[in-house]
């Protein structure tokens, strides 16, 4: 069992989430049910998925709630570039929190090898 607290992708992952709902206030309000709700969804589960997997037994078990959290990077990837195309986000935002995502991937990544 790890202490997920004391990992900086979970603290980094927090501060992505809390950007993306900030970032995603200012969307038409007929996307509340769509690409805002995905998008945070997407985004919460990322730290929620190392959390979750820090808190199971094993090392193997960590790998995959890791491997979870990975997949949500890439859905909130995917997610970000939908809102840059339909002109929801201005390219600076975008591309800051393209940044941020990346380097969450990265840490997770890292993390993910370790285990493995």
């Amino acid at each position: 069992m790890h202490n997920y607290k004391k990992l900086k992708v979970w603290e980094k992952s927090l501060d992505l989430a809390t950007t993306i709902y900030d970032a995603t206030k200012e969307y038409p309000k007929e996307e509340k049910f769509g690409i805002v709700s995905q998008m945070r969804r997407s985004a919460v589960s990322i730290s929620s998925n190392i959390a979750e997997g820090a808190g199971r037994s094993s090392d193997n078990e960590f790998r995959q709630f890791l491997n979870i959290a990975f997949g949500s990077c890439s859905e909130l990837e995917t997610q970000l570039i939908i809102s840059h195309r339909l002109n929801y986000i201005q390219k600076k935002v975008y591309e800051e929190l393209s940044l941020d995502l990346t380097e969450v991937q990265k840490m997770i990544f890292t993390l993910i090898k370790k285990f493995s």
